[in-house]
């Protein structure tokens, strides 16, 4: 089980996330939103504090989200929510399940959904800064295609072999 209040699991990556996932969603101007897998819970009270209505849901019910359930099967309304935000969650699902969790956000989403995955692979990262220029910053990712292997949480992550990028882009393309 994750400890999501642990200084190893809040480290710098992952408030940089956070904050790309916040300020994905905040560009949409929400109404409402639902925060698929509560985690933390640092997000949606984030939400929260500048004025956007959210709900939480979790199948995790010592998390206390506001509604426990499966992405899967979620007790909503077609169309209830303004955005959905579903970051490092999917990936806990066997791949099987993955179009049918895409569709199940898909109904319950009025016109916006961010989503987030791990992706493996080593990086190489280049930042350049001289006087009088723009900074410049280059991330690739190698691909290094090892075989993944279920430990408890992740069934799948993008860049291990049998889970390319373009594999997960035409699973969402499908789903609409």
């Amino acid at each position: 089980m994750t400890n999501y209040f642990s200084s190893n699991y809040n480290d710098k990556s992952r408030w940089m996330s956070y904050w790309y996932q916040a300020r994905e969603v905040v560009n949409f101007n929400p109404g409402n939103v639902l925060v698929v897998g509560k985690g933390d819970g640092l997000i949606s009270e984030y939400f929260k504090l500048i004025g956007i209505k959210t709900t939480t849901l979790d199948i995790d019910k010592s998390l206390n989200p506001n509604v426990v359930a499966s992405v899967l099967n979620m007790p909503f309304s077609d169309n209830e929510f303004d955005a959905v935000l579903c970051a490092q969650v999917l990936e806990h699902l066997p791949f099987e399940d993955f179009n049918k969790a895409l569709l199940e956000i898909k109904r319950v989403t009025r016109s916006s959904t961010v989503i987030s995955l791990p992706h493996f692979g080593p990086a190489i990262r280049i930042f350049l800064k001289i006087p009088f220029l723009p900074e410049l910053k280059l991330s690739l990712r190698l691909p290094y295609p090892i075989k993944h292997r279920f430990k408890g949480e992740h069934y799948w992550e993008i860049g291990k072999r049998n889970y390319p990028l373009k594999l997960i882009k035409s699973e969402m393309i499908k789903s609409g």
